[in-house]
């Protein structure tokens, strides 16, 4: 099977602040617009920004590794030389880390390298990478 694009619509309290963010920061492409939404290409996938005027939420956190993890969070997976590359680029930005980058399940079944972070609504993101793409379903 081949993957498919996914859309994701979230909400942000400002455009500006999105597009900042996603556009600049992120290096996501931007698509169409209007005064109340802008769509972003999340490597090679649609993301959807819609200004709400507030921030968003957490339904709590989960323990993960040793860290709690923000719920709701979305993400992608990236080649590791990538993901290295974001690191880079996010900490050049001053972004806050929810969770540092560091590498999950070192020597275990499905290690990954892992990264959280909020956009400036509030939304939380992991970004990760696998050195072996083969380990994502790993039990």
């Amino acid at each position: 099977m081949s993957l498919r694009p996914f859309h994701l619509a979230f909400p942000v309290h400002d455009l500006d602040a999105a597009r900042q963010f996603w556009g600049t920061v992120m290096g996501c492409p931007e698509g169409r617009s209007s005064d109340s939404w802008i769509d972003f290409d999340f490597y090679g996938h649609q993301i959807v920004t819609h200004c709400t005027g507030t921030r968003a939420g957490d339904a709590g956190n989960n323990p993960v590794d040793g860290h709690g993890v923000p719920v709701p969070h979305f993400g992608i997976v990236l080649e590791l030389a990538d993901w290295e590359a974001l690191a880079a680029r996010l900490k050049a930005a001053g972004t806050q880390f929810e969770i540092e980058p560091y590498i999950r399940f070192k020597g275990e079944p499905g290690e990954q390298a892992t990264m959280f972070f909020r956009d400036p609504s509030g939304n939380a993101i992991e970004m990760k990478a696998f050195a072996d793409l083969g380990q994502l379903f790993a039990k």
